[in-house]
Formats: C-alpha cells, sequence, structure tokens
C-alpha cells in the first residue's frame, strides 16, 4: 500500500494537471505540423524519482505523419506554447523535442528514454488512438499511456497505474532501445519553460 500511495503522489507532482480538454484549432494544429526526417518511431519517456525510484509520470512521442507528443495529464504545455488537443502536443521540432526531455530531468527526477522503429502504418495509427482519446485526468498518465501501447503491442504492454511497469512491458518488445537522462538542475524546472523562446524555435 505505501508503495501505492508513493506512486500515486509522484503522479501527482510531476503532472498535476486535472482532466481539463484543451481543443486549439485545427488551423493552429496544422501550421504547427512537423514531421522529423527520421525513420516512423515511438519514444517511450518515463519520469523517475531519484529518492524513491518511484515512477513519476509517463508521456510517448509518435514520429508518423507528423511528430506529437502525448503528454497525458502534464504540465509541459502550462504556458500554451503549442497547439493542443486534449494531451496531444502539436509542432514537435528537434528543439522543441529536447526542451520537453530536459523540462522532466533535474536533481530529482530523470528520465528513461526507450525508441522503437515502426512501420509508417503503425506509426499513424498511434497518433489516431492519441488523438481519439481525450483528456487525461491527474495521476493517470501512466494508464492511458500503457492503454495506447498495448493497442498497438496486445499482449505485450499490460495497461497499468505504474509508470515503470508500464516501460519494462515496452522494454520487451523486440526492437526497443534505452537510454537515460540525467541532469541536476533545480527541483523548479519553471526556468526551463521561461528561457523557451518558440518564436525562436520556429524560426530554427
Amino acid at each position: 500500500m505505501r508503495s501505492i500511495l508513493l506512486a500515486l503522489g509522484a503522479a501527482l507532482f510531476l503532472a498535476g494537471c486535472a482532466a481539463e480538454s484543451v481543443r486549439s484549432p485545427m488551423e493552429e494544429v496544422a501550421r504547427a505540423a512537423y514531421r522529423h526526417d527520421g525513420p516512423p518511431r515511438l519514444t517511450l519517456y518515463t519520469m523517475i524519482n531519484n529518492r524513491s525510484g518511484a515512477g513519476a509520470h509517463s508521456a510517448l512521442m509518435i514520429n508518423g505523419p507528423q511528430r506529437v507528443i502525448f503528454d497525458p495529464a502534464g504540465s509541459f504545455n502550462s504556458l500554451r506554447s503549442l497547439p493542443e488537443r486534449d494531451d496531444v502536443l502539436y509542432g514537435i521540432t528537434p528543439a522543441v523535442a529536447d526542451v520537453y526531455t530536459r523540462y522532466h530531468a533535474r536533481k530529482t527526477y530523470h528520465v528513461r528514454i526507450q525508441q522503437l522503429d515502426v512501420s509508417p502504418e503503425l506509426a499513424a495509427r498511434a497518433i489516431r488512438l492519441i488523438e481519439a482519446n481525450g483528456p487525461v485526468p491527474s495521476a493517470q498518465c501512466s494508464l492511458a499511456t500503457s492503454r495506447i501501447l498495448g493497442e498497438l503491442f496486445p499482449g505485450r504492454v499490460r495497461s497499468s497505474w505504474f509508470p515503470k511497469k508500464a516501460a519494462d512491458d515496452f522494454a520487451q518488445v523486440p526492437g526497443v532501445t534505452e537510454e537515460t537522462l540525467y541532469e541536476y538542475d533545480s527541483d523548479d524546472n519553471s526556468g526551463v519553460l521561461a528561457a523557451w523562446d518558440p518564436g525562436r524555435f520556429r524560426a530554427q
């Protein structure tokens, strides 16, 4: 029971958002659309508490017809700098992807990054699934992300409230590679967002 409370508490701390429906106009979404020139790919981000080892947040970046991030109940877009439709963030250029990753890595959390190259059809299906998912309530980031992965990899990724369990399941999918990002910035990660100039990033 104690581990369950720790995990849920960590998720609430890092995610910090209710199931608020955010619906940027489709014109903004279309204008921001960006497709990375790399292969179709799924990238699972798992944020882990450095002190307790508990998983704190799950998110999924998809490079398909365009590159997007499914950030369920996440706080990254709190400044509304990116077009968003119910936890799906659009316009994920390399600079935005870099800021997203570093936003979550700090002295109290590290980021487990798992990547899997997939077919164009599977990447496109993944985007359709996250766009149809709707807004995610607080502390349900792993549940939402693992359900999406379970649709894509039935029998391999199980629905789970726990980010680390979802990541461990995904690790068993053939072809998944993994790296870990540690940074030691202040636990107040608002400075990462404050220093982010979306206009400059778009110009790049």
